[in-house]
C-alpha cells in the first residue's frame, strides 16, 4: 500500500525515535477490511526498528497505540490513508516529543488545565482537508492531557453509524457523546471551546510586555512572506495567528503558483512552515488578537493568551473568511446539508441533489467536483451571467447532471428540523418564487476581509478591506497592511507573498528613515 518513495520519507521521520511503539490492532477475523488494516499497518511498522504491529481478536476494526507497552490516549477506529495518513504519523512523533506542532509552554500548560475525564470522537472522512487539522490537534492535546482521549472513526467504515447520528458533514467531533464541533477547526479555536465545555484551572496571566522590532498579525501567505523578510533583515519579529496557512490549507488544488506547475495547499502551507522554521521568528500560534492599540507610538497587541506585545511596526496580514449567505435556515443547518468545502463534504451527497450558490471560480470548481458524486448539480449565481473562468465554464456546460441558473437571489434554506431538503430563491426579473428540492447547500460567495478589529485604528473601504498605498502604508505610520485584508486587487497566493514581502520592505526601510531623522 506504500510505494517505495513514501516508505523512505517514513524512514527518515522515525530515525530520531526513542520510545518502542506497538500498534495494537484489534479486529474481528471474519471484518472484509482486516487483512487491507493489518497490511497497511505492518507496513508502516516496517519503516522502524522502533515500531511493531501487533494483532489481536476484536470486535471493532480498530487499533490503539501503545508507548514502551503502556495505552495511550489515542484509538483509530479507521485505516488511516488518504490525508489521515499524516495524522498517524504525527501520533507517533508526537508521542515521542516531536513535531511542530506540538503547542508552546503556554498554551500546553491551558491544554494541561482542562477539568474532567473526557471521551472525544472524531467522525472523518479520508478525502477531507480539513479533518486532519481537527484530528492532529485533539491527538496532540490527549498526548499532553492523558484525561483525554481521542478516538477517529472514518465514516466510511461505520456507514450506519454515521446514519444513526445523522452526520452529514465531516469532521464532526463528539464529546461524551454529544455533538460538540462540526467543520475546520484549529488547535485554538477547539481548545477554547473545551475550556467553555469543560472549565479549566485558571492560569496566571504575565504583566510581562514582550519588545520586538516588528509584529506581524496574521499567519497565511502575506503573513509568512512579512516574517521571513523582516527577520533576514535582523529585526526581532513576532507572528501572532491562530496557525500558519491562512485559507491556503483548505485549498486542493493549486497550478498557478509560477515555477510549481501543480501543488496542493497542504504541501504549500508545510513548505512555509519549514521555511519559517528557519529564521529567528517568534511564532505564537493557536492565539487570537483580542486588542490592539497605540500607547506612546507603539503598536501594542493583547492575545486571547493575555500576552502584550510592543513593536513600532505592525503588519496586518489576517486574509479573508468564508462569506456567508446570512439568510434564514443557513446557520441551523450547517454540518446538517449546509456546508462551505466541497471536497470534505461531498462524498456525503453521492447519488443526492445539491446546489452550489456563488458563480465565480471557487462556485464552479466546487460544482464540476460535487458533478462526480451528486446525481443533480444546481449553480445559483446572483448576476445575470456566471463571473468564473471561460475554461471552467466550458467545463461546467460539458456536464450532463449541472444546471445554471442566473439571474436569481437565494432567500432562505428549508429543513424537516433534522437536515436541509429545500433551497427558496427569488428571480430578480419578475420576483417571482421558487423552490429547489435538494439535499445539500455548498455555499461559494467568496469571503470576506478579517479587518474588524482593526476598523476604529485604519481606514477601511467600502468592502472592507484596509486602504493601503503602493507600499503597503496604511494612514497611520508605522502601520502596514498586505494580502486579502487589504486594498491590493486581486486576491491569489502569488500576489499575497508579494505585497508581504513588499510590507516588510517598506516597514525596514521606514525604519531606517527615522533613525536617520532622529540623528
Amino acid at each position: 500500500m506504500l510505494d517505495q518513495a513514501l516508505k523512505d520519507q517514513v524512514r527518515s521521520l522515525f530515525e530520531k525515535l526513542k520510545s518502542k511503539f506497538t500498534l495494537l490492532v484489534e479486529v474481528n477475523v471474519l471484518n472484509p477490511k482486516r487483512q487491507e488494516l493489518v497490511d497497511f499497518l505492518e507496513e508502516v511498522a516496517g519503516c522502524s526498528e522502533q515500531l511493531e504491529c501487533l494483532v489481536i481478536d476484536g470486535e471493532a476494526l480498530a487499533f490503539s497505540l501503545l508507548q514502551n507497552g503502556q495505552p495511550s490516549s489515542i484509538r483509530f477506529r479507521a485505516i488511516p490513508a488518504g490525508h489521515e495518513f499524516s495524522t498517524l504519523l504525527l501520533a507517533i512523533l508526537n508521542m515521542d516529543g516531536i513535531g511542530k506542532n506540538l503547542p508552546d509552554e503556554v498554551i500546553t500548560r491551558r491544554v494541561q488545565s482542562l477539568s474532567g475525564k473526557v471521551h472525544l470522537q472524531s467522525y472523518i472522512s479520508l478525502s477531507c482537508t480539513n479533518c486532519p487539522d481537527v484530528a492532529q490537534a485533539l491527538n496532540a492535546m490527549a498526548i499532553i492531557n492523558p484525561l483525554l482521549h481521542h478516538e477517529i472513526i472514518d465514516g466510511g467504515l461505520y456507514a450506519e453509524e454515521v446514519e444513526r447520528l445523522n452526520i452529514q458533514a465531516v469532521p464532526s467531533v463528539y464529546l461524551n457523546g454529544e455533538l460538540f464541533h462540526v467543520g475546520r477547526s484549529s488547535f485554538g479555536e477547539l481548545l477554547a471551546k473545551l475550556e467553555e465545555k469543560l472549565g479549566s484551572v485558571p492560569q496566571p496571566i504575565s504583566s510581562e510586555i514582550k519588545q520586538y522590532d516588528v509584529l506581524v498579525a496574521g499567519g497565511g501567505p502575506a503573513g509568512v512572506s512579512a516574517a521571513i523578510y523582516s527577520a533576514r533583515k535582523g529585526l526581532k519579529v513576532a507572528l501572532v495567528a491562530d496557525h500558519v496557512g491562512g485559507q491556503v490549507a483548505e485549498t486542493m488544488g493549486i497550478e498557478n503558483m509560477i515555477s510549481v506547475s501543480q501543488t496542493t495547499g497542504s504541501h504549500l502551507v508545510a513548505n512555509m512552515q519549514m521555511h519559517l522554521a528557519d529564521y529567528s521568528v517568534d511564532i505564537l500560534e493557536n492565539r487570537k488578537i483580542e486588542l490592539v492599540e497605540l500607547v506612546d507610538g507603539q503598536k501594542q497587541l493583547t492575545t486571547s493568551m493575555g500576552e502584550k506585545l510592543v513593536a513600532p511596526a505592525l503588519i496586518i496580514v489576517t486574509g479573508a473568511s468564508w462569506r456567508r449567505l446570512n439568510i434564514p435556515g443557513e446557520q441551523q443547518y450547517i454540518g446538517s446539508g449546509v456546508a462551505f468545502c466541497a471536497h470534505c463534504d461531498g462524498p456525503f451527497y453521492k447519488g443526492k441533489k445539491v446546489a452550489v450558490v456563488g458563480g465565480g471560480n471557487s462556485g464552479l470548481e466546487a460544482a464540476i467536483d460535487l458533478s462526480t458524486l451528486a446525481s443533480e448539480v444546481t449553480v445559483i449565481e446572483y448576476m445575470n451571467e456566471l463571473k468564473g473562468d471561460q475554461i471552467l465554464q466550458d467545463k461546467l456546460n460539458s456536464l450532463p447532471n449541472v444546471r445554471i441558473r442566473t439571474g436569481v437571489e437565494t432567500v432562505s434554506i428549508s429543513g424537516d428540523g433534522a437536515k436541509v431538503n429545500a433551497l427558496n430563491f427569488r428571480n430578480r426579473a419578475d420576483s417571482t418564487l421558487e423552490q429547489l428540492n435538494i439535499d445539500g447547500v455548498f455555499v461559494q460567495i467568496g469571503l470576506i476581509p478579517n479587518s474588524q478589529l482593526f476598523r476604529e485604528l485604519v481606514e477601511l473601504n467600502q468592502s472592507g478591506e484596509i486602504l493601503i498605498d503602493a507600499h503597503c502604508r496604511t494612514g497611520v505610520p508605522g502601520i502596514y497592511a498586505a494580502g486579502d485584508v487589504s486594498s491590493v486587487p486581486f486576491k491569489q497566493i502569488v500576489i499575497a507573498m508579494g505585497e508581504g514581502s513588499k510590507a516588510a520592505l517598506t516597514a525596514f526601510e521606514d525604519r531606517l528613515m527615522d533613525r536617520l531623522l532622529a540623528n
